[in-house]
């Protein structure tokens, strides 16, 4: 069993236990809130002892207990039930312990109730570093891994940032499939380090605790405990030495408020607001309004939670997969590795149409009762970008579809309509069910994936990666029978995202089907973006 210390290498299969203040951030606070209340309600006795004053109220409880000659009880009583907390702290934090080793990540709990629990590492979907800013003045930060399944997900909440972020570099390595290539080629470094190597697209891969460029990250542990804070509060939340400045996209201000504003949700609830404040003000009735109260503040909810969670936004790629930032005071950072998002979509609100904004989001395999590092579910890749961004964020997403013929045919399926770019578009007599979207109603193949266009006043483009596809299914209902017309679904995992599309022509929906069933069972039986790393040659 090893404490834990700056620049103590984690992934060596041996346990380890957490960081030394982890008992304070994660319920000792609780106990200080409590000791808050105490002095809080003894504020006038502490007031007039020093400063003098008026007297005290009589029935004043200390007055009992001093008069009664119970203070030396009471306050051994207090010590022993201070004492008492901080050493179920302390033996919880002795019994909590954590190893990774090449194939699981393994954590230990409890001390009446003791609990056990695993991630594989060939399941994970991503790895998640959260900074609270309590934990921040510690030096701490949680480090939670996204593994496939519900609530699966493994947490290890606190280390310090510096054995976070090495440890995130660790886990990805040991799931892209590196670690076991070395140790065929006999390339296993003592003490469980990882050799360096590239990544995909050429990405030099970082020593923890450096920068791709060989210099020392923010937070490594370079200087004095306090200025190692410092830095670390000043620091931006994406090191632009971290992430090749070409493949970072950010968020900018301005555009998240206009596009909160102009939100399908605020326009949802500004037209109820109007129509509330109308009715109250004809009839009179005022308790109208007073009834539109919970909605305001689950207006305000929303808006302050897109807000907040979109500050700092930034998207980057690395060389174990694609690092979504965000934050202001509690920092967060998830890296996604290749070939875990399972489905993209490209969607436009209508008030999105004049500045030309779109947003992103995945459908992914992991589900946490937590709903991930910050408390969401994080699903939305992109809040809010133009086009162009919209192209830079799906090459990293999916790098087979980061070509210049990949990003022509994904504009045409972002703006475009009709059969450019090899799409296929519903038939005219399907106008009867698509007045508006007949001709943007349309599927084409891109490399690998599967692309659904569809929605001409709310449009979208779902793109499906051929090998995340997991099955296909065709069906028809009285109206659409009669029409010799058929709606296709492509089945993926569970999430926001349902990739479907209707109003197809009979003929080319079973064409559809065919042709992807095919190539689905071929793409899968070559697939290794899991294994993004096995084929590479140690150093």
């Amino acid at each position: 069993m090893t404490q834990l210390a700056p620049g103590t290498r984690l992934a060596d299969g041996e346990w380890h236990r957490l960081h030394p203040a982890t008992p304070l951030l994660r319920g000792g606070f609780a106990l200080l809130a409590v000791i808050g209340v105490v002095v809080s309600n003894l504020r006038e006795r502490l007031v007039n002892m020093f400063l003098g004053g008026r007297g005290l109220q009589e029935g004043d409880p200390v007055d009992f207990i001093v008069n009664g000659g119970l203070l030396p009880l009471v306050l051994a009583i207090v010590l022993v039930v201070l004492l008492l907390f901080v050493g179920l702290f302390y033996v919880s934090w002795r019994m909590h312990t954590f190893r990774i080793t090449d194939e699981i990540v393994e954590v230990r709990s409890g001390v009446l109730f003791r609990t056990n629990r695993k991630g594989r590492l060939d399941r994970i979907q991503g790895v998640n570093i959260v900074r609270p800013v309590f934990a921040r003045l510690f030096g701490a930060a949680r480090l939670e891994i996204d593994v496939a399944g519900h609530d699966a997900n493994v947490r290890l909440d606190y280390l310090s940032s510096s054995n976070a972020d090495a440890l995130r570099l660790d886990i990805l390595r040991m799931a892209s499939g590196l670690r076991r290539r070395e140790a065929a080629a006999g390339g296993v470094v003592p003490g469980g380090a990882v050799a360096a190597s590239t990544g995909p697209a050429g990405l030099a891969a970082p020593v923890p605790g450096t920068a791709i460029d060989g210099a020392a990250a923010p937070g490594s542990g370079g200087g004095s405990f306090l200025e190692d804070r410092l830095n670390e509060f000043l620091a931006p939340e994406l090191d632009p030495r971290l992430a090749p400045p070409e493949s970072v996209v950010t968020l900018h201000l301005g555009r998240l408020l206009g596009s909160i504003v102009l939100h399908d949700t605020t326009l949802v609830f500004a037209v109820i607001l109007i129509g509330v404040i109308v009715e109250s003000s004809l009839t009179g009735h005022l308790f109208i309004a007073f009834t539109f109260i919970p909605f305001l503040f689950g207006l305000g909810s929303f808006i302050v939670r897109r807000f907040t969670r979109s500050l700092r936004y930034s998207i980057a790629a690395t060389p174990d997969g694609v690092r979504v930032g965000f934050g202001l005071l509690t920092l967060s950072n998830e890296t996604l590795p290749p070939g875990r998002i399972h489905s993209v979509q490209i969607r436009q609100p209508i008030l999105w149409r004049l500045p030309g904004w779109w947003e992103i989001r995945v459908n992914r395999a992991s589900k946490s009762a937590a709903k991930g590092a910050d408390g969401q579910r994080n699903t939305t890749i992109l809040p809010v970008g133009n086009l162009d961004e919209v192209l830079r964020v799906l090459g990293l997403l999916l790098p087979g579809l980061s070509d210049a013929d990949a990003a022509l045919q994904l504009r045409a399926g972002i703006t475009g309509s009709g059969e450019a770019a090899g799409f296929t578009v519903s038939p005219p007599r399907a106008r009867v069910v698509r007045w508006f979207s007949r001709r943007r109603n349309g599927w084409a193949f891109g490399p690998a994936a599967i692309l659904l266009r569809r929605g001409a006043i709310w449009r979208s483009l779902t793109v499906v990666p051929e090998p995340r596809v997991q099955s296909v299914a065709l069906r028809q209902g009285p109206l659409y029978r009669r029409l010799s017309l058929a709606h296709l679904d492509v089945h993926t995992v569970t999430g926001p995202i349902r990739a479907e599309l209707g109003a197809l022509d009979a003929a080319d929906a079973t064409r559809l089907f065919t042709e992807l069933s095919d190539a689905v069972v071929t793409t899968i039986a070559n697939d290794a973006t899991h294994r993004w790393r096995s084929g590479e040659v140690p150093a």
